[in-house]
């Protein structure tokens, strides 16, 4: 079959036309070049928007979970201040206030089961009633050399 090309043609065509009934190879190059990189780009968006996170990741837990909720606010609600505010949670370290605190609470533990062992330990009657005599508050404050709390009447 002999093809014949419209008479309106120029007689050099570049390469890139595809001849009737031929396969366009740039435009399937282009199609699998723009997945490609719609693929790419989408990558690069969601590594970006997880940065927050993965710099928070190695920080305390409760920060970390602030910055990961901030971070999926701003994901649904293309909301980018919520991106911001979970980059720079993220960027400050945050003093550990819970590992003093819980320390504190555990010595004030020990120190009640102790006083309440104590407490038992200077009862040896059978009744309960205890052999060593209350100590004023005065007295305490002398030996452990706390200051006394004084009562002022304003009258």
């Amino acid at each position: 079959m002999n093809e014949q090309l419209h008479p309106m043609t120029p007689h050099h065509l570049p390469f890139y036309i595809a001849k009737p009934g031929e396969t366009d190879v740039l435009m399937i190059a282009m199609g699998i070049f723009l997945i490609a990189a719609v693929l790419a780009v989408g990558n690069l968006y969601l590594h970006l928007h997880s940065l927050p996170e993965r710099m928070a990741h190695k920080s305390q837990k409760l920060q970390f979970e602030i910055v990961a909720v901030l971070g999926l606010l701003a994901l649904f609600t293309h909301i980018h201040l919520f991106w911001i505010a979970a980059l720079l949670l993220a960027l400050v370290d945050l003093p550990d206030f819970g590992t003093p605190l819980r320390s504190i609470a555990g010595s004030v533990e020990k120190i009640a089961d102790s006083k309440e062992e104590a407490g038992e330990a200077s009862t040896s009657d059978d009744e309960g009633a205890s052999t060593a005599p209350e100590a004023t508050e005065p007295e305490i404050a002398k030996k452990t050399g706390a200051p006394t709390r004084e009562v002022h009447d304003h009258a």
